[in-house]
């Protein structure tokens, strides 16, 4: 998959032009474009963890290169040392000097210097092998470490622009979202009865669909609560988005997916007719985020789930 392949999918989008109002996109089209749009980046997420994977061996490769090589320096400088002990024949001969130790007719002195020899010999072509193949080895490890990097770069540069044509994908379903029912010329909201088999008002009801239809919800909505609170939940303005069950702490994702649900709601408030917005022991009634006191426990303190009070 190429970048101008993912900016091809961009076309669908539409651009407005002077003196021609851009066209209300159609929400299922736009839809199902997301849908293939998210199973390739998902694809593209994919390839880039091999990658990454890929890299992380490579990297591992070289420096089991180089400590190979380290080794063979060790080797070279024992050679060296033996080539040193030559010199100590000397003291073992009856002569003052090496020529005189190479030339010399003594027999035993003649097998020691013809073993020395074979063994410097050995052990020179022995280290002149393990270093080559070493260095080969360091050098492929190298290149490899830097063609995954340059892979990894092209995935990473791929899901980018991929993410972006979501991104404007997104902007545009939320463009889509439906007005609130009861809103008044003036900006202000109509008091409404619940209704229903579900017993809340239709303006909680069209928020909580429109939530249901903008984000992948992992868990049930809780709405109507006939428990007298002093909130919203009995009187069917409100709705909690669970995400997590039995009173336990969300998953990272789950959280991260709170923050969405919570920051959309807040910027569509003036659309849908949203009084506040409550997560994670915050509270946010359209000018910022607000701390709680705490209420003694994970779903009492909305860690659980994104609560939404509507007006």
């Amino acid at each position: 998959m190429t970048v101008s392949l993912i900016l091809a999918l961009t076309f669908n989008l539409g651009t407005a032009t002077a003196g021609n109002a851009e066209p209300r996109p159609d929400e299922s089209k736009l839809r199902a474009e997301l849908v293939t749009l998210n199973k390739k980046v998902d694809k593209l997420i994919e390839a880039y963890a091999a990658k990454r994977e890929s890299l992380k061996k490579a990297q591992e490769a070289e420096v089991t290169a180089k400590a190979d090589l380290r080794r063979a320096e060790e080797s070279y400088a024992e050679a060296s040392r033996q080539v040193e002990s030559i010199a100590q024949l000397r003291y073992q001969s009856n002569t003052g000097d090496l020529p005189s130790l190479l030339f010399s007719a003594d027999l035993g002195g003649s097998v020691i210097m013809e073993q020395l020899t074979a063994q410097q010999s050995t052990s020179l072509q022995a280290f002149a092998r393990s270093r080559d193949l070493r260095q080969q080895a360091a050098d492929r490890a190298a290149r490899l470490t830097k063609e995954i990097a340059e892979e990894t770069q092209a995935v990473e540069a791929q899901r980018k622009e991929a993410e972006k044509v979501i991104g404007d994908i997104e902007e545009k379903l939320d463009t889509l979202v439906p007005t609130g029912s009861g809103r008044r010329a003036d900006g202000s909201w109509a008091p409404q009865l619940p209704t229903g088999a579900d017993n809340i008002t239709d303006r909680t009801r069209i928020m909580r669909g429109a939530v249901q239809k903008r984000f992948s919800l992992p868990y049930e909505v809780g709405c109507y609560r006939a428990e007298n609170d002093g909130g919203e939940h009995p009187l069917g303005r409100a709705c909690d988005f669970m995400m997590s069950t039995g009173g336990s702490m969300p998953s990272a994702a789950h959280v991260t997916l709170g923050d969405e649900i919570a920051a959309w709601a807040i910027e569509n408030r003036a659309t849908l007719g949203v009084k506040y917005v409550i997560w994670r022991q915050r509270i946010n009634s359209g000018s910022g985020w607000s701390s709680m006191s705490d209420r003694g426990g994970v779903t009492a303190n909305h860690f659980d789930h994104v609560h939404i009070s509507m007006l």
